[in-house]
């Protein structure tokens, strides 16, 4: 059976965390697309398992919270009786800590109460410290963060209000609506009112939709499964937290939370 050497391994791991297609990397690299697929659920299981390990007792101090949305096999309106209840529309949830930048934790799944509760109890059980927290207006966060934290968090929540300049202007049909008002509503605690803030993580969104081809907007390359979609988000998550050095931190996320000592290289993300 022929297997893939190490060198060409790093060739399509570095592919696919730069953004690249399953289909593009094939090209380029001249390895078949279901060799890549294996290989990046491999990998994905591999830096899940170190980020699950990794993560834990961590001191952080202004955590943000957010849902990126994606969908696998098909959008919800072509989901027929019968299908697989992993198909249509699927969401990311990340915290970031706004200081060092670094992801401790993500969940994939529907936008439902259920996930919101595992994600929320996943970032109280890995964080040591009281921290202060900024989610979106999304309506679970409130009563799951009380659960998960108690009193021992100082919680904020920033709701948005657009506008519909742009909806029915054909030459702006993809333009984002502008915001109209910010609301501020303070859950739990003593929070910091200058840092009621969810510009941190909604720039990881970006980030997200920059370096995993699957969550570009209005292409093909969504995941057409389940699995794959959470193995490239592991993929990417551990790449960004310990692989990847921070633009404004000039180190990796990890050694700002002093989590990791060097950057570590690629190869050690690898199967």
């Amino acid at each position: 059976m022929n297997t893939l050497s190490a060198e060409k391994k790093l060739a399509v791991i570095s592919a696919l965390v730069e953004g690249n297609s399953i289909r593009s990397i094939s090209r380029m690299t001249n390895v078949d697309r279901n060799t890549i697929a294996s290989l990046l659920l491999r990998t994905g299981d591999r830096c899940a398992e170190i980020m699950d390990s990794s993560m834990r007792n961590l001191r952080c101090g202004f955590v943000q919270a957010d849902e990126i949305w994606c969908y696998v096999g098909k959008k919800d309106k072509r989901i027929r009786q019968g299908d697989s209840l992993e198909l249509g529309s699927q969401w990311v949830f990340v915290a970031m800590d706004a200081e060092t930048k670094l992801v401790p934790v993500y969940t994939v799944g529907k936008r439902t109460e259920e996930t919101t509760w595992y994600f929320v109890n996943e970032l109280a059980e890995r964080i040591s410290t009281r921290i202060q927290l900024t989610t979106d207006g999304f309506v679970f966060y409130q009563r799951h963060v009380e659960d998960a934290f108690g009193s021992d968090v100082d919680f904020a929540q920033l709701i948005k209000l657009y506008g519909q300049y742009g909806q029915h202007d054909a030459d702006a049909k993809y333009s984002p609506s502008p915001i109209v008002e910010v609301i501020s509503k303070v859950r739990n605690g003593d929070p910091d009112p200058a840092r009621i803030c969810t510009s941190h993580i909604e720039r990881q969104n970006l980030t997200m939709r920059m370096q995993m081809r699957r969550f570009t907007r209005l292409t093909n390359a969504f995941s057409k499964k389940l699995r794959h979609l959470k193995a490239a988000c592991a993929l990417h998550f551990a790449h960004y937290n310990f692989c990847r050095v921070h633009s404004s931190l000039r180190v990796t996320p990890a050694m700002a939370a002093g989590i990791a000592s060097e950057i570590w290289p690629l190869q050690m993300l690898l199967a």
